[in-house]
């Protein structure tokens, strides 16, 4: 059986779930063990938490054998590798554009001077800014649902979340526009996910799991392209 990590939003168990449904369809036993970070439990502006917080959990359940693998959205990894563990597959990419979801159908460029935009993203809050100097941005925490309704209830005119996302939860179509990189460049490595486990060598990985994991899971394309953008 492996047990494969995720985080408890519902955006990660979607994630989560097809990398089990992947790992199911070539003979291998899988269930989903529900993790819990730092990052889920606060609703502190994501900077100031640090980077790594929505991992750390993960790889600490990794090390101390609750878990075999964990599956991360590979934009919130450290950059800096941990010795203990290795990426051993990075799946075919999903959309990396961000999505806007705004009120009455608008797009990015119909948006009125003080106009109240939320994001959790400094990148996006900046781009935002640049874009729109008139605009109010507004930081927001939370998952999906929390973020679209606080469109839907009118606290906010519109919110930028990734479309990788949307897609991932079926919910593409609350987007009323997929913002053009020109627009609003994404984060290096948004849209990919990092399925990682304890290194080979480290005396855990009797049962060859990097060799299973990369079989079944890993796109050596996608992988380039990511690596790539954050080493940039």
């Amino acid at each position: 059986m492996i047990r494969i990590g995720t985080r408890p939003s519902a955006l990660a168990v979607a994630q989560s779930g097809h990398v089990a449904e992947r790992l199911r369809a070539k003979g291998h036993q899988c269930e989903l063990v529900e993790i819990s970070s730092p990052g889920d439990r606060s609703l502190a502006p994501v900077v100031e938490l640090g980077v790594g917080v929505f991992v750390s959990s993960l790889r600490e359940a990794l090390v101390d054998g609750r878990i075999d693998v964990a599956v991360h959205s590979y934009k919130d990894l450290p950059t800096a590798p941990d010795p203990r563990l290795v990426i051993a597959a990075v799946p075919p990419r999903e959309d990396p554009r961000d999505a806007l979801v705004a009120r009455d159908g608008l797009v990015l460029g119909q948006l009125p001077s003080g106009a109240r935009i939320g994001t959790g993203s400094p990148r996006r809050a900046t781009q935002l800014l640049a874009l729109g100097p008139e605009w109010e941005i507004v930081p927001i925490r939370g998952n999906v649902d929390t973020r679209i309704g606080k469109v839907r209830s009118g606290q906010l005119d519109a919110v930028v979340v990734a479309a990788a996302g949307l897609r991932r939860l079926g919910r593409v179509d609350d987007a009323t526009e997929l913002l053009d990189p020109v627009q609003m460049l994404s984060a290096p490595a948004q849209g990919a996910l990092a399925i990682e486990c304890l290194a080979q060598g480290t005396g855990a990985d009797d049962t060859g799991l990097v060799d299973t994991l990369a079989s079944v899971l890993d796109d050596p394309l996608t992988r380039a392209a990511v690596v790539a953008e954050r080493a940039g």
